[in-house]
């Protein structure tokens, strides 16, 4: 009875550090940025996670839209010639899924430009998912719900059915306050900052169960 009760009906999934191994990267980009224009403040690399280009701006570089421009155009290099490789064990995970019929989405903060870039390394990443959910399509950003309380609405369904993996704390805050239950994935922060938020933890996907996932939930 308590397998029945467990299983979840969506899964929804940040995108760097859970379906890509690419936060590493991104830190060290943000850091070199940072130690520009922020010399003082070396936690920002980290602090940023789940937010929004939009809104690192708005906090970090408002009224400075040169600036902004310049460094859009870094990050637009950067991701340019970045590789996206899927966290160990992800694409196996997908397929576990499908053939359990649990709905998928991707629910990230990167823009549609970004996923251009995506779409372009794995022309079946879409096929992988029912729906891709992408920063222009929040109101507000991680730490806030929005985004995980409208992956459920998506799907017609109460944020207790679907299971979120995130990797960062903005991520982990914005699934708990949308009251949606939370698979960390260690790819970002250590085990021991993630038991913070949640105590259902997994390095990668590989011989991950999604049926044992949520019976730990």
């Amino acid at each position: 009875m308590k397998e029945n009760m467990s299983f979840k009906k969506v899964a929804l999934f940040d995108l760097d550090g859970v379906v890509f191994d690419t936060e590493p990267l991104y830190t060290a980009f943000w850091r070199t940025v940072f130690a520009r224009y922020y010399p003082n403040e070396p936690q920002l690399a980290t602090s940023i996670k789940g937010q929004t280009l939009t809104w690192i701006y708005e906090r970090y570089f408002a009224d400075k839209p040169d600036l902004q421009n310049e460094i859009t155009a870094e990050l637009n290099t950067f991701e340019h010639n970045m590789q996206f490789e899927y966290v160990l064990g992800f694409e196996d995970f997908i397929a576990q899924l499908h053939q359990l019929n649990v709905k998928t989405a991707v629910v990230t903060s990167s823009n549609k430009p970004k996923m251009q870039q995506v779409y372009g390394q794995h022309p079946n990443f879409k096929a992988l998912f029912d729906h891709v959910f992408t920063a222009e399509d929040f109101a507000k950003s991680k730490p806030d719900p929005y985004c995980y309380l409208l992956g459920a609405s998506y799907f017609g369904v109460k944020p207790t059915e679907c299971v979120a993996f995130e990797d960062s704390i903005n991520g982990f805050k914005s699934v708990m306050s949308a009251g949606m239950p939370l698979v960390g994935l260690a790819t970002s922060n250590s085990v021991e900052v993630i038991n913070q938020y949640t105590k259902v933890i997994i390095p990668n996907y590989l011989q991950a169960s999604f049926a044992d996932l949520c019976n730990q939930l």
